[in-house]
């Protein structure tokens, strides 16, 4: 099992800057793919950016040159740093993994959900 734990989010003006993390703990054998997500009432969640344990990333259209993912496997950790904040950015944002446990088993995990709110 992991537990994934967020830093907390906020409030930011258009065109500021802001960056999240997120921490997993737990009886673990491999922590795979990690990735941000965001939800806006009323609507689906959505990816936002991916990164997988070699390094490789994706992005949503909607963030691509403006926010950046990236991981610490030695801590278990996943950040976004999001810059050029637009107030269609106001989401809650949550953290996901996909982990193995010790007996090989591969589970979804997510994170608490922290809200970003981009506004002036």
């Amino acid at each position: 099992q992991a537990q994934l734990v967020e830093s907390r989010g906020g409030l930011v003006q258009p065109g500021g800057s802001l960056r999240l993390s997120c921490a997993a703990s737990g009886t673990l054998f491999r922590i795979n793919d990690m990735a941000w997500y965001r939800q806006t009432p009323g609507k689906q969640r959505e990816l936002v950016a991916r990164i997988w344990i070699g390094g490789n990333t994706f992005y949503a259209d909607s963030v691509k040159g403006r926010f950046t993912i990236s991981r610490d496997n030695a801590k278990n950790t996943v950040y976004l740093q999001m810059n050029s904040l637009e107030p269609e950015d106001t989401a809650v944002y949550y953290c996901y993994c996909s982990a193995e446990d010790l007996t090989r088993v591969l589970r979804g995990y997510w994170g608490q959900g922290t809200q970003v709110t981009v506004s002036s």
